[in-house]
C-alpha cells in the first residue's frame, strides 16, 4: 500500500511539473505585442536608406529593452491628418495591440485650419477604439499667426485628455540639446531639406520617445 500511495505522490507531481512547463511554453510562445505607427514622412523614414527610418529604429530601441515587439509602419509621404483618417480603418487589424499617432506636419506645411486638423485627429482616435494610443504632437512655427499656434499646439494635449490617450507633446523633442530648438541648434540631425530627421536625429527622437512607447506596450498588455 506504501509503494502504491508513493507511486501516485510521484505520478502527481510529474503531471504537475508538465503543467508547469507546458504554461511556461505557452508564454514564451505568445506573440509578440503589435504597435501600428500611423503617420506621414517622419513615421515612414523619408530621404533614408532601409533600416534607419523612425520604425525600424523604434523597433530595434524596443527590442534592446527586452520587449517582444513589432512596430508596423503605416506612415504615407505626403499625408495629412485627412489622409490618416481616411486610412485608419484599414491600417489597424484584430492583432493591432497599440497604436502611435503622429500626423499633422503636412497640415502644417499647407496652413490647414487646426480646427480641420482636429477633427480628422479626433475621428482617428475615436477609430482605435479599445486600442491604447499614444498621440504624438507637433508645435507650429510662428508664421501663420499667434491664433493658429495657439488652435495647433493646444490640439494634441486637448485631445489625449479627452480621449485618455498617452501623449508625447513634440515629435523633435530629442533634438532639442538644452532645450534649444532653433533652427541652429537641430541642423546636424536634419536632412538637406530641413524638414525631415537624417538617421542620427532618427536615433535621438526614438531615445527621446522610447519610454513613453513602452508606456504604450504596458498599457496594451494589461
Amino acid at each position: 500500500m506504501m509503494a502504491f500511495r508513493t507511486y501516485g505522490v510521484a505520478a502527481l507531481q510529474s503531471k504537475l511539473a508538465v503543467a508547469v512547463l507546458l504554461g511556461w511554453a505557452t508564454v514564451a510562445q505568445a506573440d509578440p505585442v503589435e504597435l501600428v505607427a500611423l503617420g506621414d514622412s517622419l513615421t515612414a523614414g523619408y530621404g533614408l536608406p532601409q533600416g534607419e527610418g523612425f520604425v525600424p529604429q523604434m523597433q530595434e530601441w524596443l527590442r534592446a529593452q527586452g520587449h517582444d515587439v513589432t512596430v508596423v509602419n503605416a506612415g504615407v509621404s505626403g499625408d495629412t491628418t485627412a489622409g490618416g483618417l481616411a486610412r485608419v480603418d484599414w491600417s489597424l487589424s484584430d492583432s493591432t495591440d497599440g497604436m502611435i499617432v503622429t500626423l499633422g506636419g503636412n497640415d502644417l506645411l499647407r496652413g490647414i485650419d487646426p480646427a480641420n486638423s482636429r477633427a480628422n485627429l479626433e475621428g482617428i482616435l475615436k477609430a482605435a477604439g479599445d486600442i491604447p494610443v499614444l498621440l504624438v504632437g507637433l508645435r507650429a512655427p510662428g508664421n501663420y499667426g499667434p491664433q493658429f499656434k495657439t488652435d495647433f499646439d493646444a490640439m494634441y494635449p486637448e485631445l489625449s485628455k479627452a480621449y485618455g490617450t498617452l501623449y508625447f507633446p513634440e515629435f523633435f523633442e530629442g533634438l532639442a540639446e538644452g532645450g534649444d530648438r532653433s533652427p541652429q541648434a537641430v541642423r546636424a540631425y536634419m536632412q538637406a531639406d530641413g524638414i525631415h530627421p537624417n538617421a542620427e536625429g532618427v536615433k535621438r527622437i526614438v531615445a527621446a520617445m522610447g519610454p513613453s512607447v513602452e508606456e504604450l506596450i504596458a498599457r496594451a498588455q494589461e
